[in-house]
């Protein structure tokens, strides 16, 4: 069964968002995941403390921890908090 990494974000500086998003997308491959949808989310119901929103998917939980912790991601975490507040969920 499929599992989600879930960003909530706010940005903090566009042209590093950017840069960090377009690197975290290469760092998925080797553990099969892939953006399914990110951008601004739209507030049906409740209070919206991010505007945006992420959602990765990757073919189970150990893919998805594994990625997360993996050198090449780790790597990126001081230019995604020059970019952006965040909170990930793994679900």
């Amino acid at each position: 069964m499929p599992n989600y990494v879930i960003v909530d974000l706010t940005p903090l500086n566009k042209e590093k968002l950017a840069e960090y998003s377009a690197l975290a997308a290469q760092t998925f491959t080797p553990f099969n995941g892939h953006f399914i949808a990110k951008g601004e989310t739209e507030l049906l119901d409740g209070e919206k403390p991010h505007p945006m929103k992420a959602v990765i998917e990757f073919p189970d939980k150990e893919s998805a921890r594994n990625w997360y912790h993996s050198d090449a991601y780790q790597a990126l975490i001081p230019l995604r908090e020059q970019g952006m507040e965040c909170h990930f969920h793994l679900i």
